[in-house]
């Protein structure tokens, strides 16, 4: 039986508990090692406390263990029998948006934690608001700390309600309310003994139970060529290959394709994966593909069927998070990187910046500063080929990048293209 991995965020206000949850997570499931685990009953002892703080299983930076916040994207790895994951803990501070963006970018599923005691904060919304953006497909409200609310009912009732309302509002597909003690371990691997009036899934169990997103197998096939083979040896003097990572969709052995942004089409003569010629690949392999005809291909081209490749502009309008210090501008000359491929480019407008609370526009605002998220024109000096990235998160993503010093200013999400 193939194992799959599930991609998943964790987010929150400050102090919900996030690292709790995630300690609880990893500990329960036995994903934790022994010498970690004394280093945190150590750390813990020294403290006073006479529990572990499991906290500090994923709180790994020396400023996050002394202040005992989570500051930067903490990236956890653990398994269960059923299934892998890959677990992005993100911070809860409002200056910190931009470091939630990146770790639920790539997310399947997101845990928003809220403190049972509080309820539904501007930050729960603004956390809502940010999964719907980046098109999070579940979204797992984690009503925590009911051990201080004498595990009520209708506490939790309450605060599933306002959240389950307002996150479909704002277009969330798929919504799970589970009551929670991270630090009692109520609901999060075993169920709790305190609540028998819940009668759904653990956080564990969901986790291990939700359906992974079909998309990248499913949707229009999208080869981003990474590398160009030409090994040019006795064995193989006329082998040439094109190497990279199926972005989306399934490719098959005599398809007719189109290379972007060029426009020249030939057939799939073979497909390599791993050394072994196959018939057909599909997202996310990395594979390499043999073309019928000798046309120039290269390093940031883009290989898709005829009959579903995506347009090539130079025009493009985007939601961006912006993610440098210094402030995005109109008229800022950029690089823009989508796959594989990477352009010059210039910011020839910002309509609107967004309001996280509610996704309102707030129009003509000049530029974007740290953790604004916002709408941008761009204009490139080559044709590329996007998709929107309602679409396909993949292939409808991009980056802002300073020419000078390589910095990220900005990460993109395409919603539109115009002519080329």
């Amino acid at each position: 039986m193939t194992i799959d991995t599930l991609r998943l965020a964790t987010a929150g206000s400050v102090d919900d508990g996030k690292s709790t949850l995630v300690g609880r997570l990893l500990h329960d499931s036995k994903s934790v090692l022994t010498d970690q685990l004394e280093a945190v009953e150590s750390v813990s002892r020294s403290r006073g406390q006479e529990a572990p703080d499991l906290a500090l299983l994923t709180d790994g930076l020396r400023a996050e263990r002394e202040q005992g916040i989570t500051i930067d994207v903490a990236y956890r790895y653990f398994a269960t029998p059923r299934r892998r994951f890959i677990l992005a803990d993100t911070p809860g501070h409002v200056q910190y948006t931009r470091n939630m963006v990146t770790g639920a970018s790539t997310a399947e599923l997101t845990v928003v934690l809220v403190d049972a005691r509080n309820g539904v904060v501007e930050q729960t919304r603004r956390h809502a608001a940010i999964a719907a953006l980046l098109r999070v497909p579940h979204v797992v409200l984690a009503v925590n700390k009911m051990d201080l609310v004498e595990y009520a009912e209708p506490v939790f009732a309450a605060i599933a309600e306002e959240f389950t309302t307002y996150a479909r509002e704002l277009g969330v597909p798929e919504i799970t309310a589970i009551p929670i003690s991270a630090l009692a371990g109520d609901n999060v691997v075993e169920p709790s003994a305190h609540m028998d009036w819940y009668g759904g899934p653990t956080v564990l169990e969901h986790l291990e139970t939700v359906p992974t997103a079909p998309e990248l197998s499913t949707a229009h096939a999208r080869f981003p060529v990474q590398y160009v083979i030409r090994p040019q040896t006795a064995e193989y003097p006329d082998y040439r290959g094109y190497a990279g990572q199926i972005a989306a969709g399934t490719l098959r052995v005599g398809e007719q394709i189109t290379v972007l942004p060029s426009g020249r089409t030939s057939t799939i003569e073979a497909i390599d994966a791993l050394g072994e010629a196959v018939d057909t690949a599909r997202a996310p392999q990395s594979v390499t593909v043999r073309l019928r005809d000798g046309i120039d291909v290269s390093r940031g081209d883009l290989i898709a069927p005829s009959t579903s490749a995506p347009a090539t502009s130079r025009h493009i309008t985007a939601v961006v998070c912006h993610v440098a210090d210094e402030p995005l501008t109109v008229g800022r000359r950029v690089l823009l990187k989508h796959t594989t491929r990477t352009v010059r480019a210039i910011v020839k407008a910002i309509p609107s910046r967004l309001t996280l609370d509610d996704l309102s526009q707030h129009p003509a605002p000049g530029r974007l500063v740290a953790n604004d998220i916002g709408r941008v024109v761009i204009r490139t000096a080559e044709p590329l080929a996007l998709d929107d990235y309602a679409d396909s998160r993949r292939t409808g993503s991009f980056l802002l990048i300073d020419p000078a010093d390589g910095t990220t200013l900005a990460a993109g999400m395409a919603d539109g293209v115009g002519e080329s």
